[in-house]
């Protein structure tokens, strides 16, 4: 881990003993029940699905003889399963809370490929920076969105912002179209010069050729493949290329933004010696919120992270145990007098987050 991060330390003060209370309890929870932390049937089941529902659409427009309209909207299909395999298999197998097996969570976090990223940028920027630093602006990089949309108050300010509750939802659709095209060599080359890591550092030349080699695959199975099959223009091809991803990344997007950029959530700084005022776990609690806990649809969909409390706090299991396990997070957080942020449905959660980039994007007033 590089010098800057460093430089960021958590507070050790826990009047509350919050987290050693928390994960006494998670840890008796899954001890009673005699359960394991990992994934179970039921994440193996919804893995079935979500491919099911990313794939089956592409061999669909490969083999059938459908009109364009329906290859059209097949992509947009292909686009939710897409978000649907990120959320709920790469996601947990990146975190190593797939599987008790080692293999199967490298293979099922190595999924990311299929969905243009790449596995040692994912880590880092998720794992290590996200998850480390949430919502310390300068730290976490999901708040960087570069100049165009301003996520916090300690972002500089342009005349622009005043409308980017306007224009940032259809910026929001660009993710996964920008891990194919340029996220993954920018953030390489990045990542390798700071000497960023989540566990073993990569060799640099390994990195370049796996970043090369699968964007080379990606593009072979997604775009040459189609314009040899099928008979159609290659820029129709391209445009069901695009659409896939744009569903994608605009599900992704809104689902990652509700979490973290809402006005319940806080976006603190270090004190002058790089101290943070509350321990990890805590400040876990200030900077992340939870929506539509009680949808069975969004719960399964969204593979847990709409439980992102629980996620923040525990991301080493897997998120097929969250629903349970928050009633232990939510009464341990209201004995210790802690916030336990949560919006009831998924519309409220959005409408919080448009009204944040609105505030965000108002002229601050000069202090």
């Amino acid at each position: 881990m590089e010098n800057v991060q460093n430089q960021i330390k958590f507070s050790r003060v826990d009047s509350a003993k919050f987290f050693r209370i928390l994960n006494k309890r998670v840890n008796n929870y899954f001890k009673e029940n005699n359960l394991k932390k990992t994934g179970n049937w039921k994440l193996h089941l919804k893995a079935i699905a979500m491919f099911s529902l990313f794939l089956t659409p592409y061999f669909l427009i490969l083999t059938l003889d459908i009109s364009q309209w329906w290859m059209l909207l097949l992509t947009v299909v292909m686009g939710a399963g897409m978000a649907g395999v990120g959320m709920n298999i790469m996601h947990d197998g990146n975190h190593g809370s797939y599987s008790t097996k080692k293999w199967v969570n490298q293979f099922m976090g190595g999924t990311i490929y299929v969905l243009a990223g790449n596995v040692y940028n994912w880590q880092v920027q998720h794992n290590v920076l996200h998850h480390t630093y949430t919502n310390i602006h300068g730290h976490d990089e999901d708040l960087d969105a570069g100049r165009i949309i301003r996520f916090s108050e300690h972002a500089e300010w342009r005349w622009f912002h005043k409308f980017q509750h306007y224009y940032s939802i259809f910026l929001y659709g660009l993710l996964t179209f920008n891990w194919a095209l340029t996220t993954d060599f920018k953030q390489t080359k990045n990542y390798l010069k700071r000497k960023l890591s989540y566990g073993k550092m990569p060799n640099p030349v390994t990195q370049w050729s796996i970043v090369a080699i699968t964007k080379i695959i990606y593009v072979a199975i997604w775009i040459v493949i189609p314009m040899l099959i099928l008979s159609i223009s290659w820029w129709k091809i391209l445009i069901g290329f695009f659409v896939m991803h744009y569903t994608a990344g605009l599900i992704l997007s809104i689902v990652f933004q509700l979490a973290h950029v809402v006005k319940e959530t806080q976006m603190p700084l270090p004190d002058k010696t790089g101290t943070m005022k509350n321990t990890w776990a805590i400040h876990q609690l200030f900077t992340t919120v939870n929506f539509s806990t009680k949808n069975k649809v969004v719960n399964w969909f969204t593979g847990g992270l709409n439980h992102q409390v629980e996620h923040h706090i525990f991301p080493n299991i897997s998120h097929i145990h969250y629903s349970k396990i928050s009633k232990i997070v939510q009464e341990t957080a209201k004995e210790c007098n802690l916030p336990y942020n949560e919006y009831k449905t998924t519309r409220a959660a959005i409408i919080a987050h448009f009204k944040h980039l609105k505030e965000m994007g108002a002229k601050p007033a000069i202090s």
